[in-house]
This record gives structure tokens, sequence and C-alpha cells, in this order.
């Protein structure tokens, strides 16, 4: 039976993807009311200026107080679209002291503090949902708590900002260099004025941090997760990675042990083969590849920012909220039974690509084959191409290696660097997927 009296919500934040979720509460209260069994009403809205317009939000309803709005004792469920560390923290600790679910998007918030927010919703017998905190709209932390639950995921690997995988695809086919495309990217609304936590891959690590909690049922951390930015990659790399068939992309890559005994997560440029899923993957959109023992490989893809594909995650997400509390219960929590370390970069074990410019002078070649030898790197394939300096002359050595620790390599770049012949170390890219 369908009940009358409705589910109150207080929406905490009213910028692009707030007002979306406003709208569509609106727009579609019909719809939402027959999929949930009762009304949804919106209750309230906290923001930090209230004198701006915000068409089809009924003023009244606009409050600077997030604090009473959540404590005035007849909120359901809250939804907190603030972003950054605090308020969030405490308003969404206050929502749930006062009785009311929530449903966030806030990624760096749960990568830092996730499993804090988990103990308090459980404590009091409440939900945290978070599908919009990672790749927009698109399926993936429901399907992976959920409909993956009883299998084992050993691998994720994806594409999960936008922004990034904008400027790389437009070097790729454009011939463009960085700052051209990080220019278009802004003027297409793509990039922030200050792009920092896109391109040097800081947004993208607090949503490695949450899968990867997710997919090893174990604790990852922002600080757990290894960062590399893009800002240095050149169309230089781009031209060797067409000659090995391959693409770059900004990756997110969460993987657990061979032994099962830890896990790794990392996020950093790479090569990868134009036969591999994630390679096609174009403009701003976001893809994620989860290899999984029974269910083997699945990819999740589409928009993974903007209000409209943000405010349809955060909308399923409240429409399973306000369903759990009309059947007075609640969906899954924090999952950390297995408690595995996450192990060091230098743990990690993958293929490299090396860009060297090398005197060009007989024995150079083996010099530089001797020193990856010392450090039980062993190598693939080597190219090198002479070019005129004016004074002298050098040379460009493109050197790709079989699988070695990431430890094991940097062993050999600090090495390679020390040596006369070695003029600079001009890339240094991993090769994934393959």
């Amino acid at each position: 039976m369908m009940r009358t009296r409705p589910l109150k919500v207080a929406l905490l934040g009213c910028g692009v993807v707030g007002s979306e979720v406003a709208r569509i509460m609106t727009t579609h209260a019909d719809d939402l009311t027959a999929r949930i069994g009762a009304p949804v009403e919106l209750a309230g809205v906290a923001v930090r200026r209230p004198s701006k317009v915000r068409e089809g939000i009924d003023p009244a309803l606009i409050t600077t107080d997030a604090t009473a709005l959540l404590k005035r004792g007849d909120i359901d469920v809250v939804v907190e679209v603030i972003g950054g560390i605090e308020p969030a923290r405490t308003l969404i600790t206050t929502a749930f002291e006062n009785g009311a679910s929530v449903v966030s998007a806030n990624k760096a918030l749960l990568a830092q503090d996730g499993a804090a927010l988990h103990a308090a919703a459980e404590r009091h017998g409440l939900d945290l949902y978070y599908e919009a905190a990672v790749a927009g709209a698109i399926p993936l932390v429901r399907p992976m708590r959920e409909s993956l639950a009883g299998d084992k995921i050993n691998r994720v690997m994806g594409i999960v900002n936008g922004t990034t995988n904008f400027i790389l695809d437009k070097m790729d086919s454009t011939g463009a260099g960085y700052q051209e495309a990080l220019d278009e990217a802004t003027a297409l609304g793509y990039a922030e004025a200050d792009p920092t936590a896109d391109v040097e891959g800081y947004d993208a690590a607090a949503k490695a941090a949450i899968l990867a909690g997710i997919a090893f049922h174990t604790r990852v951390r922002l600080d757990d997760v290894y960062r590399e930015g893009m800002t240095e990659v050149s169309a230089s790399d781009f031209a060797s990675a067409k000659r090995m068939g391959c693409t770059i992309k900004l990756l997110a890559i969460l993987e657990r042990a061979a032994d099962g005994e830890s896990v790794t997560a990392r996020v950093h440029p790479a090569m990868i083969p134009l036969t591999h899923p994630l390679a096609s993957v174009r403009e701003a959109y976001n893809a994620v590849f989860v290899e999984a023992e029974a269910a083997g490989r699945l990819m999740f893809y589409g928009p993974g920012a903007g209000g409209s594909p943000t405010a349809s995650a955060v909308l399923g997400d409240l429409v399973a909220v306000c369903r759990n509390k009309l059947a007075e219960a609640t969906g899954p929590g924090e999952s950390a039974y297995t408690q595995l370390p996450v192990s060091p970069m230098g743990e990690v074990v993958t293929r490299y690509h090396i860009s060297l410019d090398v005197a060009d002078k007989p024995g150079v070649l083996a010099q530089v084959a001797t020193t990856f030898a010392e450090h039980g790197v062993s190598i693939d394939t080597v190219r090198q191409q002479g070019r005129p300096d004016g004074a002298g002359s050098e040379a460009s050595l493109v050197v790709v290696t079989h699988r070695a620790p990431d430890a094991a390599l940097t062993g050999t770049v600090e090495a390679l660097r020390k040596l006369d012949t070695v003029r600079g170390v001009a890339s240094i890219m991993r090769v994934e997927g393959e």
C-alpha cells in the first residue's frame, strides 16, 4: 500500500549537482512516489549564498543554517553535495545523530574518512550511499557492493576522471600539446579554473581508494594510493605509443596480489594497447574494467561527471535509501573483513617504456643494456634514432621492458642518470592492459 506521509529530504548544497537533484525531485515527483511507495518531499536546502536566484526552488526552503535543518527532527534522508572535508563531515555525522540516512557524492571525504562514517551509520542503524562519488552516472558502486558481493574481484582498472581523459584524447587525436588541450577543456567547461585536482590525479586517487575498499573488502585510504599526474605527458610520448600500437590514459589500477595476501592501489598515466576496451573511451567519458573470478571481465562505461549524470546517480541512491526507510531496513554497509595490507608502489610489477637522450656514439647501447641487467630489469625492445643537436650529436633511445617490480625500475633509472653517456631521462611510462 502507498504510504501517504511523505519522506522528507534535506539537500545540503545547491550548485550544479544540487540544483539538478532538486529539479528532478520536482519534475519527476509522481514517478519517484510510485517507485518508492511514498511521496518524497524536499524539506529544506542549505546553501552558503541565500541571495542567489535558484529557479524552480521555493525560496522558503532556502537556509544558511544546515545544522538547524538537520536537527529539526523530521528529516528522513540527507543528500550531501557540498564536497570537501568540512563542514560536510560534521553535517553527515549530525544527520546520523538525528535519525537521517545519507546520500553523498563526496569522494574526498569518503576516501579519507569512509570507515568512520560507515561506523556512524551502522551505530545509528542508518544508510550511507555514495554511488555518485565515483564515475558519475555509471552504475558502479552498487554493482560492486551488491551484484558482485558473492564473487572475488581481483583487479579493477579504469578511467575515472573525465577532464584528464578529454585532455589526453585531444592530444592523441589532434596532436595538440598538453597546455593547448587543457585550454580547450577549460573553454568547454570540462576543466576547472584550477585543474590541479584533476590533472595531478588527486580526484582519481580518491575514487581509487573508494573502489579498492569495495573491491577487496578492506580499508584503503587516500594516503594508501600511489598518485602520479599527467602534466608531463608529451606529444612525443603519444608518438611512441602509436608506434607500439598503444594510446595513453590516466588510469586507476587496483589489484589483489597473486597470493591474495595484499592489495595495491595506484593512479598514473599509462600506455595501453589500442585493442583494449579502455583505449576507445573518448572525450570526457569514464569507463571501469572489473576482473572477477567467476563473472570474468566486465566493463562499465558512461559520462563520469556533470550536473545531470551525477544527479542521476544521487537520485538512484535516494530511491534505494527511501525504500529501505519504508521497509525499516538498511542496505549494505562497509565490508572490511579481509583487513589486507596495501603494498607500496615498489612492489607493483608491470612493463615500462623509457625514453632516454644519449650520446650518439658506439658502446652507448651496450652500457645502457648492462645497467638494466644489473638491476634485474629485462629489455624487450630497443629503438634508437639519431638527431643533430648543433654542437655534437645526440640520439633518442627508447627502451621497452618486460615485467619488472617498480622498485627495480626506479633503481635502474637512478643508475642511468649517473652515466656520462645519458644526457637525460626524457620520459618514463608504464605499459598496462596487455
